[in-house]
């Protein structure tokens, strides 16, 4: 009997410490944002959050105001939907909010990387001084290098005919963009003497289209891969293809190339001399790839899908151009040399740059997150303090908290090219509840973690656009066709994709 009683004590405290590490019988303390934990134990609001997280999250706005804290997957997330608390948040010292815990639990489970401490800060000077000032030029030029070799190459200029092609117009941005900024950032095929340059020239467009083909099947599975939901079968295939890209941009292989930016050769060179082993520097390579190009292809398709689907736009963009173009005394015309776009032509481009600001505003939905290391105090634009709790964690989601706000953005689900410049094109500024805002539109994130390529990724689309714009025609096979609706899986990883493609036709201009 009186093993019985022990073992039936045994069981209850198991359950009951059971419960409390799933959090059963976590309360809400003074102060603090509304609580919701949902129904299910440990789960809370997991299935919820993955089914459509823009949706659960108005709906927990609705409920519960600008700021709350609801249970999904055994962690706490306080949201934060209130604009003007986003700077005390991206500002915070790490001591208190630190964003790398969350971001080295991800990288890990997606692309098999274990960092060190030392790699935000590697990542973070390197990009300084390759992705931005003197650095960007030399990026831009190399990008713009690439386009031409992918681009123009395939329209054979100078002789060739104005005939229509067809194709997916998320499959030709993605495809191209991509291309081009692998070529830029890993290094091209070596050659030696002019009579093999072409042969290089084309066995970089055969690879870079292969690897494109292998990056698609990885970039789908991605959303599941995070959220660590997937089925056996897709299982083996990230490995499959995990390896395949540890492999195919390897240290070794890397070796072999030329013209390899200095960006990846400087982040390589920096995590070999803190200790790093090869096999762990060539699964960081695989990162930098895909944090590089894993959204400027997408946000290429929206942009140019937006100025096809409105006239006046495309109109504006186009004359700015040509007008930039004439005035560096170049012409994209038949038996010219091809245009040669510059990071000081890319500086003129203010149309472009709101139309490209708005595309980014209306498709770019990363969700920021920050662990809670100590407990802190938060105060709201309208003077409420929260307490947030140690070992939580804090997020914001900028595009439905201010990116699609109505009162910081009319119509904030149209389309509109010049929404953000002054009528004498000069940038606009935006309010909230009569208050001038900084945080309007967050594509790039804030703070500490904000995209440190964001500079070279804006040039890698812009360099695009002005290319297709001042070379070809563009229509719609379906100009009347709704925008496809977006893969809300995504929701969180950054530009959002299209559930399906939309076909296009594009031919010379002259």
């Amino acid at each position: 009997m009186a093993v019985l009683v022990t073992l039936l004590c045994s069981l209850v405290v198991l359950l009951l410490g059971g419960l409390y590490l799933v959090g059963a019988f976590r309360r809400r303390r003074p102060n603090e944002p509304p609580l919701d934990k949902g129904l299910i134990p440990w789960l809370g609001y997991a299935l919820d959050f993955r089914k459509d997280s823009s949706e659960f999250l108005k709906r927990m706005q609705r409920k519960h105001g600008d700021i709350f804290t609801v249970l999904i997957g055994g962690y706490y997330f306080t949201f934060v939907m209130d604009p003007f608390c986003f700077g005390a948040i991206v500002k915070e010292s790490r001591s208190k909010l630190d964003f790398e815990k969350f971001a080295t639990e991800l990288v890990l489970r997606v692309f098999g990387y274990q960092p060190i401490e030392a790699s935000h800060k590697i990542i973070q000077l390197s990009s300084t001084k390759h992705l931005m000032g003197d650095g960007l030029i030399i990026m831009t030029q190399a990008m713009m290098d690439n386009l031409q070799k992918l681009m123009l190459f395939e329209l054979n200029l100078g002789d060739g005919e104005r005939t229509w092609q067809e194709d997916g117009l998320f499959n030709y941005c993605y495809n191209i963009v991509f291309r081009a900024g692998y070529l830029s950032l890993y290094g091209s095929e070596p050659y030696q003497g002019a009579d093999n340059k072409e042969k290089a020239n084309e066995h970089d467009r055969v690879q870079s289209d292969e690897l494109f083909y292998e990056f698609r099947k990885y970039d789908r599975l991605f959303p599941r891969l995070a959220y660590a939901v997937l089925p056996p079968k897709d299982k083996i295939e990230a490995e499959r293809l995990k390896r395949l890209f540890w492999r195919r941009l390897s240290v070794k292989e890397s070796r072999q190339k030329d013209n390899i930016s200095r960006w990846v050769s400087d982040q390589e060179q920096s995590l070999a001399e803190h200790g790093v082993p090869e096999y762990m520097r060539d699964r960081f390579m695989f990162l930098l790839l895909w944090a590089s190009q894993g959204n400027t292809g997408p946000a290429a398709f929206w942009l140019l899908l937006y100025l096809m689907k409105h006239p006046e736009a495309m109109k504006a963009v186009k004359e700015e151009l040509d007008k930039v173009s004439r005035e560096s005394g170049q012409e994209a015309k038949r038996g010219s040399p091809p245009i040669n776009i510059t990071k000081d032509m890319l500086n003129q481009t203010p149309v472009l740059d709101s139309a490209l600001e708005e595309t980014l505003r209306l498709t770019a939905a990363p969700i920021l997150i920050r662990s809670v290391l100590q407990d802190m105090t938060l105060k709201t634009g309208k003077g409420t303090e929260y307490t947030l709790r140690s070992g939580d964690r804090v997020a914001l989601f900028p595009h439905a908290s201010v990116q699609m706000d109505p009162e910081i953005h009319p119509e904030p689900h149209r389309f509109k090219y010049d929404r953000f410049l002054n009528p004498d094109g000069t940038k606009k500024t935006f309010y909230k509840d009569g208050k001038k805002l900084k945080y309007f539109n967050m594509p790039w994130g804030a703070g500490t973690s904000i995209c440190p390529g964001r500079f070279f990724a804006t040039n890698e689309m812009k360099l695009f656009v002005f290319l297709m714009l001042s070379y070809y025609d563009l229509e719609l096979l379906s100009g009347k066709e709704e925008d496809p609706p977006i893969d809300i899986s995504r929701w969180g990883f950054g530009m959002m994709q299209p559930v399906h493609d939309v076909r296009f036709r594009y031919r010379l201009r002259f």
